[in-house]
């Protein structure tokens, strides 16, 4: 003999497995607005390593996803310049070959290149550049290195140069954004009490040669 089922505990459990696949949907779309889940290099329509953008003949290149490594690229000398492309290693090959610069300490993720424990204005030794915060007494300027703070989706935070500054913003130029991310954007700067601030909620500060 068989029993049925009743029609209201049916539907209750239909119902229960349409929410958890609706939940499971959004966790999915969570995960890929916040960069979280890996995705195959092979999707984009330009081959990671092609070049995107450039400042002073320093190239930016493609990097697919922001997880997408590959090997390490070295100066002739054997200076550590990181990644290939990370945002770490354009930064690194921008001060390398625009200036000449190789930093004493070349490791390190891209939030580590803000040194939280120094004041305003100091001299970071491990990167050989003096230092600001974000606000600071002194504006951003041109080929300043700009530091971001982590986040959920990016935990290791983000590093680019200044490429242009105007009276109220300045704007960025950067290597490996994102897939879909442009590689210039533009932030806004606030001049108050004394103090210059890029609006950026995760802006650690800039560095600079002096």
């Amino acid at each position: 003999m068989t029993t049925r089922q009743h029609p209201v505990l049916k539907n209750l459990h239909l119902g229960y497995w349409l929410i958890i696949i609706i939940c499971l949907i959004i966790v999915w779309f969570m995960l890929k607005s916040l960069r979280i889940l890996p995705a195959s290099t092979e999707q984009y329509a330009r081959p990671v390593g092609s070049a995107v953008d450039s400042l002073n003949g320093v190239k930016v290149y493609f990097n697919g996803n922001i997880s997408h490594v590959q090997e390490r690229n070295t100066a002739p000398d054997g200076y550590n310049i990181g990644l290939k492309w990370q945002c770490v290693e354009f930064v690194k090959r921008y001060y390398y070959e625009h200036f000449g610069h190789e930093m004493p300490v070349a490791n390190g993720n891209a939030k580590d290149f803000f040194d939280r424990q120094l004041p305003d204005a100091s001299y970071n030794e491990k990167r050989a550049l003096v230092q600001y915060a974000n606000p600071s007494l002194k504006k951003p300027q041109a080929d300043d290195i700009i530091v971001f703070d982590g986040h959920l989706g990016n935990k290791y935070g983000h590093i680019a140069i200044v490429s242009k500054v105007y009276d109220n913003k300045i704007e960025i130029i950067q290597q490996n954004p994102g897939p879909e991310d442009p590689s210039r954007e533009e932030m806004n700067l606030v001049f108050e009490n004394n103090h210059w601030k890029v609006d950026h909620k995760r802006c650690l500060g800039w560095l600079r040669i002096e």
